[in-house]
């Protein structure tokens, strides 16, 4: 299988083209904030033909550029009900302005093609199977993706915004819930298996078996309820 994955524009979203190896058929996932150039070069690099743009979530930093690399490959961009407004509203989303300057470099708005991901779907992309988790608390709609273990690869998690390397998502925007990402790390993260690559939308690669033995969000829904996060936790990501 290949991954190839860069971080884009000014809120270093990861964006990662997937395929089952170069030459073939891609899925990409969260093509954000100046990342058409980025999908373009990956995209010659590994000579693959995008078939689809995935979704996370809806904040703008990381579908900015779906509306160009979906028109620029004939493709849909999936994403969740929820969030489909996002798109089209990124300033309602963040419940500020995000820059007139910022604002001025986007191409705001759905591309010609939008279909809308379901909590537990299989999605059979470029000869791959992802199942789609909802897991709202960052946002309403955000979603993860899952690619099952193959041989010796292990299961690969495209976490979004919901866990990172030693942190999560923040939960101060409109649609964000503390006890909702707490709920979805418990029914989501805790059930894999600690081989698990976690891939997130912004920061390093981890693993679930890294995260669940000292991330402290992590570490606090596996405890059970009534046990408060750790003061010292480090400062959530995402836009």
């Amino acid at each position: 299988m290949l991954i190839a994955g860069f971080p884009a524009g000014a809120w270093g979203t990861n964006c990662y083209l997937v395929a089952p190896a170069a030459g073939e058929e891609c899925v990409i996932i969260d093509p954000g904030h100046q990342a058409a150039e980025g999908v373009e070069e990956a995209v010659a690099k590994h000579r693959l033909k995008p078939v689809a743009v995935i979704l996370t979530h809806g904040h703008i930093d990381h579908v900015a550029s779906v509306v160009p690399v979906c028109g620029a490959h004939d493709v849909p961009a999936w994403i969740h009900p929820a969030d489909r407004y996002m798109m089209s509203d990124p300033a309602k989303a963040l419940g500020r302005s995000i820059g007139t300057q910022l604002m001025g470099e986007l191409t705001v708005g759905e591309p010609d093609d939008v279909k809308e991901l379901a909590d537990g779907s299989e999605l059979k992309l470029a000869g791959l199977e992802f199942t789609v988790a909802h897991a709202p608390g960052h946002t309403k709609g955000s979603v993860t993706f899952r690619l099952p273990e193959q041989a010796d690869i292990p299961s690969v998690f495209f976490s979004g915004d919901l866990l990172f390397a030693g942190s999560i998502g923040r939960t101060d925007l409109p649609g964000g819930d503390h006890a909702e990402i707490l709920e979805s790390l418990a029914r989501v993260c805790l059930p894999l298996d600690d081989s698990t690559v976690v891939l997130s939308g912004h920061g390093p690669q981890t693993s679930i078996g890294r995260e669940r033995a000292t991330n402290p969000f992590l570490r606090q829904v596996a405890a059970g309820p009534g046990d408060a996060a750790d003061a010292a936790a480090p400062p959530r990501r995402g836009m």
